[in-house]
């Protein structure tokens, strides 16, 4: 593929990012139209029930979208959703080209699109892989929530060069520095939901809000895993807007979830194969049948334990500040019983960079293990 058309189509990356704190349970997606080496019309997709970028980009381009080339991250939709279908009105704009980046993975689109475009004898041409992996990449959410039906899980936490979220003597506040946090904030933008366990909002008493982008249309999730039900009613984590959840492996109805329930928090009662234990497999599921298309698990040790166990955390962020707490009774950044090393979880596609005084590493997980340390 010629140059100019790559340097295109990293044009419509930069515009697919700008949705990236509000388009979920969308896709990203940036479209540019050009004509004879100009740019007519360009767009990215903002909000699901909006228009999607290719037909923004190609009202911009007017009748100029007559014979020129459209660049898109992501094929066209060939079904009705919230919107009509894009592949129709793409044929019927005139368009002479059409460069993809990345088939659409939702079953009801997965190539459809680019069949009808060809059908109408518009010229479909697919990026290279390098371009088609960076277009799975920047909706690697979306990707695992339509195919799967289950939320992206990240799993995030701050910690010292040797493990430590927390001193023997309880200390967490602050592990890392101003910069660190800010950018773990900005993380926070992107995902539905945040997740904690009960043993932190009793701890840290955190708000867990999405504070950077104020006048968010998008209901953001606060979520506690609460398997005994033992979170304060008066937690923080419980005032403002958007929605509450405790999951819990509590029977229900039961006069601490009423409590709740008065607070405007909804409690749902899923029990585990263990006493006291909630099933996270079907957590999840619950929450993608409500398009909750991601899920960043904040801690503690435990419960990103039980994800880690659970072989259902996809991504993990962990922001690492240069210091040594020590001691057999600090807190470690996950708990439960571990793995053996053989059976450890796996990452690729490590990257570090340096956040202030702090450094963020982030990996996606690759597999599982299944072998437990003993004793």
């Amino acid at each position: 593929m010629p140059p100019i058309d790559l340097a295109w189509l990293d044009r419509a990356f930069a515009l697919a990012e700008r949705g990236r704190d509000s388009v979920s349970p969308n896709p990203m997606v940036g479209a540019v139209v050009v004509s004879r080496g100009r740019v007519v019309g360009e767009a990215f997709h903002r909000k699901a029930g909006e228009e999607h970028a290719e037909i923004l980009a190609l009202k911009k381009a007017g009748p100029a979208a007559r014979g020129a080339d459209l660049y898109l991250t992501l094929e066209p939709c060939a079904h009705q959703g919230r919107t009509p279908p894009c592949a129709p009105a793409v044929a019927a704009s005139g368009v002479r080209r059409v460069i993809v980046a990345a088939s659409d993975p939702n079953p009801l689109v997965a190539g459809r699109g680019l069949s009808a475009l060809r059908r109408a004898r518009v010229d479909v041409r697919r990026a290279p892989s390098k371009w088609r992996s960076r277009a799975e990449a920047q909706n690697e959410k979306f990707r695992k929530w339509i195919v799967s039906g289950r939320p992206f899980v990240l799993a995030k936490w701050a910690a010292t060069l040797d493990g430590k979220i927390a001193s023997a003597s309880g200390e967490s506040r602050w592990i890392t520095g101003p910069a660190a946090r800010l950018r773990a904030l900005r993380l926070r933008e992107e995902y539905d939901a945040v997740l904690v366990g009960a043993g932190t909002v009793a701890a840290d008493d955190p708000r867990l809000t999405r504070r950077l982008s104020p006048g968010r249309s998008r209901t953001h999730w606060r979520i506690v895993l609460d398997g005994k039900l033992r979170v304060p009613v008066k937690a923080r984590v419980f005032s403002g807007p958007g929605r509450k959840l405790v999951v819990t492996a509590v029977r229900l109805p039961h006069p601490k979830a009423r409590r709740l329930e008065a607070r405007g928090v909804e409690v749902w009662s899923l029990p585990g194969r263990s006493r006291g234990t909630v099933d996270l497999r079907r957590l999840l599921s619950e929450l993608g049948r409500r398009e909750v298309a991601s899920v960043m698990v904040e801690g503690g040790a435990g419960t990103l334990a039980s994800f880690f166990e659970a072989a259902l955390v996809d991504r993990v962020a962990v922001f690492t500040a240069p210091r040594v707490l020590g001691g057999r009774a600090a807190t470690s950044a996950v708990g439960g019983d571990g793995f053996s090393l053989s059976g450890a979880v796996s990452l690729e596609d490590v990257e570090c960079e340096r956040v202030g005084e702090d450094f963020l590493w982030t990996a996606r997980v690759r597999r599982r293990g299944r072998g437990r340390i003993s004793g």
